[in-house]
């Protein structure tokens, strides 16, 4: 029998990877609000996803993939779409795009390898992927209600630039290490 509970952060995680092209539908169609409002909810999704798998031991193998899977199809599209509609710089979306095609192409070469590497996130990644979504929920909240950037916007920028970059090296270092380079 199908057991619901033990699939919940698994469900919640799908929901999230469904958001994501509604939300970039809405950044193209100039819906501020409701991309705004959904952006927040699939955000808040991923800490609620991965307190109930940590708090009622609801981990999976799936999960393990799913999750960061959904958390990059999410930053990544709303990044591209935020910079096409120009609201942030280029290049921080091809930032952003930048570590997540080399962590996902270091995982697949590994793959091929046969030199798996388990999937596992950094704690400067679980920093990055936090200053992500948060910095894209305040810039649209900016495009939503009319708020002032101001000086935060550009502290946010290079923070989360900073992360990213960060991020990106301690990915690389711990594949070249684990591929014996």
């Amino acid at each position: 029998m199908f057991s619901y509970h033990r699939s919940l952060p698994n469900l919640i995680t799908l929901g999230r990877l469904v958001l994501a092209p509604a939300i970039v539908a809405m950044i193209a169609a100039q819906r501020w609000k409701e991309a705004c409002i959904v952006f927040i909810v699939a955000g808040l999704s991923d800490a609620v996803d991965g307190w109930l798998a940590n708090t009622f031991d609801l981990r999976s193998e799936l999960g393990a993939y799913l999750d960061p899977l959904a958390d990059k199809a999410l930053i990544v599209s709303i990044y591209v779409s935020l910079a096409i509609a120009e609201v942030l710089p280029a290049t921080i979306a091809i930032l952003v795009v930048a570590r997540d095609i080399m962590i996902i192409g270091a995982f697949m070469i590994s793959l091929i390898m046969r030199k798996p590497i388990k999937v596992k996130p950094l704690t400067i990644s679980k920093f990055t992927t936090a200053a992500q979504i948060s910095f894209a929920a305040m810039v649209l909240g900016v495009k939503a209600f009319d708020f002032p950037a101001g000086a935060w916007f550009d502290v946010s920028l290079y923070a989360v630039a900073a992360l990213t970059l960060a991020s990106t090296a301690a990915y690389l270092g711990q594949w070249i290490k684990h591929m014996n380079l």
